[in-house]
């Protein structure tokens, strides 16, 4: 997760389909249309097996277009398939856990802190990264306007990064940039029109290219 670029930068959260060629193909195309940072893999509710096939699919995908290849949730598929990540959703105890077992070898983030005391407890594991949202969050246009609030609040206190999750529209991604949070994360917004998913990352690349506060640090 680091960031060559002095800006915030784009996060994708891969949609829920099932053949996993299929989906490591729509991923691609996606990639090719600009700069992203990391690429989330929820599990959507697959069992064990059916999730690892579906990561083993993506990760080389992924990481040959030069992203982070984060794994939510499932600890053991993510060493299976040499994922670059962790993404967890869940509380500072867990949070610290997963921070002691697996880095640095793997990045290790998530959170989705729901007001400030718990956003900095899970901060205090010293995480990769905390997330203002969750990865199935995206039900309205707009991102929750706490999120947008504590993405903004975060940023201006805490050194540790933040990925703030937007919603089904990437109308809003200019506001999110404002946060100064160093990535916005997209999932149907990018991926409901699997054929305009380059086209989308392109424009939300350029608009941040044009319109993101330039960081200083």
């Amino acid at each position: 997760m680091t960031d060559p670029i002095k800006r915030c930068r784009l996060v994708l959260v891969t949609p829920d389909i099932e053949d996993a060629a299929q989906l490591a193909a729509i991923t691609g195309d996606a990639l090719r249309g600009g700069d992203v940072a990391s690429v989330i893999i929820p599990q959507h509710g697959l069992d064990e097996k059916s999730f690892q096939r579906r990561c083993e699919a993506l990760i080389p995908v992924i990481q040959a277009a030069g992203a982070a290849a984060l794994v939510a949730g499932d600890t053991r598929v993510a060493g299976r398939v040499r994922a670059d990540g962790l993404h967890i959703e869940v509380g500072p105890t867990a949070m610290a856990e997963a921070v002691q077992q697996h880095a640095p070898g793997l990045i290790v983030g998530g959170g989705n802190a729901r007001e400030r005391h718990a956003a900095l407890s899970i901060g205090e594991a010293q995480p990769d990264y905390v997330m203002f949202g969750s990865v199935a969050g995206d039900i309205k246009p707009e991102p929750h306007s706490k999120n947008i609030a504590l993405a903004e609040w975060w940023a201006d206190m805490i050194e540790i990064p933040c990925i703030l999750m937007g919603g089904t529209s990437t109308a809003f991604a200019e506001e999110m940039a404002q946060t100064r949070a160093e990535f916005i994360a997209f999932g149907k917004a990018v991926f409901a029109d699997p054929a305009e998913a380059p086209r989308i990352v392109a424009e939300i690349n350029a608009l941040l290219d044009e319109k993101a506060p330039r960081f200083g640090r």
